[in-house]
């Protein structure tokens, strides 16, 4: 009996030892993050811990001090995030230029997600030379091929369908047309698309109805997407605004995000006790309300922004053509006299930030429209038309419209999310002769480090939600917005003692500070702050992807 129990106490001890040893064996990753303050993207409080990356793979979140890694990248006092996602992005047409995608990977976006109304298809060949793409998934083939260092992803555009179909006419489409435009949306949605997008401040997207708006958003959900949407007013308008986005979320049964929730004009400003109670009443009503925004007093747009959409019917080149006749011209005034409503706005909050004609810019970059207006000795609204008529554009500008005090506390809400309204740019030619606003470069750092760290708005767990899991749910993309083992390795790692942005609206052209580190599907395209030239983004498809 004794030699039985000292035998059996033999063989556990032999046991434990080799249990011991194994777990002391290293397994292999490729990066180790050692040491960093880890918020996984939940909102929960965060903690000290490794994080190991294989392939393109979290393969663990933890205390890996155990095992070893081909590199280990120390990241003391810094904390180690999710990749964050840029629910609003123009990135489409940039990332062809660079695809280095700088001023947003600078900020940690390792997702940009287009489709503001306007997406990169389908589109028609309008010349023999127009041959890389005539689909939203060959785009993104385009893309891929290519290589750019962010993954990417978009909504169909309604206003790309309604222009596809029936050009710039400002009419309802015919029942033929519409299950074409339905079609299409269809068809965008087995290609990866995330819903449908909608632009209704705009010519021609505001020449859509609701009801049209409703049956291409029925296509949508049937593929599980989502609709989100630029209010046809965020001013004199925005009530009934919400109230045509909730019709629409409740016709079609669509989850819905409003696109840079914001109230514009002072007078407007005290609406937003009514605004927060609407969408706090729809989302207890049952309807999937969500939002993004952009930490910023003023929004950018053109100047077309600021006249009736009836004239531009047609394009920019039927709008010029329009505007040569004595009488129209003085129709348009009569009216911008009167004021549009949702496209009032005092000549003294707007900055043009951008001509195509060099002499324009020599002239004009950078000043106020009443401050033009009094060099030419006439009204800003006849300065506005003979500007545009000059050159040829739609001519980008920042209107100056915005309520601190509303921003801060749209910032608050748990359902905002992150978005830039803006391309990614870098420090380069082709970037730094374009106009811009300060929110190219600085969305995300600003969100972190002006209104997280400095004001207090929020813990820094709940900011990096909104930027990672909340989009990620809400766009229904799986395996991204966390850091979970299995999940994708879109990785960032910043000095929240230092993140802030640079960019302003004088000198936009800045690149934001404190972000060190950056993976895109495990491989790193941000090194102690300096692009490596990588290009691993993918695209990342909606839940209709190749749905039958």
């Amino acid at each position: 009996m004794l030699f039985s129990s000292r035998r059996f106490l033999f063989l556990i001890f032999i046991g434990c030892f080799f249990c011991q040893d194994s777990l002391a064996q290293p397994v292999s990753f490729d990066i180790i993050l050692r040491q960093g303050t880890i918020y996984n993207g939940s909102g929960q409080p965060p903690f000290i811990g490794d994080v190991g990356i294989r392939g393109d793979t979290i393969a663990s979140v933890g205390d890996l001090s155990n095992f070893l890694a081909i590199r280990e990248v120390p990241c003391h006092g810094l904390a180690i995030a999710p990749g964050f996602i840029n629910m609003l992005s123009w990135a489409d047409g940039s990332l062809l230029k660079d695809g280095r995608s700088m001023s947003d990977i600078k900020q940690g976006v390792t997702l940009e997600i287009f489709g503001e109304g306007w997406s990169p298809g389908p589109r028609k060949k309008r010349n023999s030379r127009d041959t890389l793409w005539t689909t939203l998934g060959g785009y993104f083939e385009t893309l891929h091929k290519r290589g750019v260092s962010p993954n990417y992803a978009s909504f169909v555009g309604a206003t790309t369908v309604r222009d596809y179909v029936i050009g710039r006419a400002n009419r309802a489409p015919t029942t033929q047309e519409l299950k074409q435009m339905k079609t299409l949306v269809a068809n965008a949605m087995k290609e990866g698309a995330m819903g449908v997008g909608a632009s209704l401040i705009y010519a021609p997207a505001d020449y859509a109805s609701t009801d049209e708006l409703i049956e291409l958003c029925k296509t949508a959900d049937e593929y599980g997407g989502m609709y989100i949407t630029h209010m046809r007013s965020e001013s004199d308008h925005i009530l009934k605004a919400l109230n045509e986005t909730f019709t629409i979320a409740k016709e079609a049964t669509i989850p819905t995000e409003i696109y840079h929730l914001k109230i514009n004009q002072q007078w407007n400003w005290p609406k937003v006790d009514t605004v927060l109670f609407k969408i706090d009443s729809a989302q207890r009503a049952g309807l999937v309300i969500t939002a993004n925004m952009y930490p910023y007093t003023a929004s950018a747009t053109s100047l077309t922004a600021r006249i009736p959409t009836w004239v531009q019917e047609g394009g920019a080149s039927e709008m010029r053509k329009q505007l040569r006749h004595p009488a129209i011209r003085q129709r348009v005034l009569q009216e911008l006299a009167l004021g549009i409503p949702s496209k009032n706005s005092d000549p003294k909050n707007v900055m043009i930030i951008g001509f195509r004609k060099d002499s324009l810019n020599r002239l004009y970059l950078g000043k106020r429209l009443d401050e033009i207006a009094r060099l030419h000795g006439k009204n800003p609204d006849e300065t506005m038309l003979d500007l545009l008529m000059a050159d040829k554009s739609n001519i980008p500008a920042i209107f100056f419209l915005i309520s601190e005090e509303n921003v801060q506390r749209m910032l608050r809400l748990p359902y905002v999310s992150l978005g830039s309204d803006a391309a990614s740019l870098a420090l380069t030619k082709q970037f730094l002769d374009m106009g811009t606003h300060p929110r190219a470069y600085g969305t995300f750092s600003r969100f972190l480090g002006h209104y997280v760290r400095d004001l207090k708005l929020m813990s820094m767990a709940e900011a990096i939600r909104r930027m990672t899991s909340l989009p990620a749910s809400n766009l229904k993309i799986s395996k991204r917005g966390f850091l979970k083992t299995g999940y994708f390795a879109d990785i960032v790692v910043f000095d929240p003692n230092n993140i802030i942005d640079l960019a302003t609206y004088e000198k936009p052209h800045q690149y934001a500070r404190g972000m060190i580190h950056v993976f895109v599907n495990g491989t790193q395209v941000l090194d102690q702050g300096e692009h490596t030239g990588a290009t691993p983004g993918r695209c990342v498809r909606g839940p209709g992807y190749l749905r039958k």
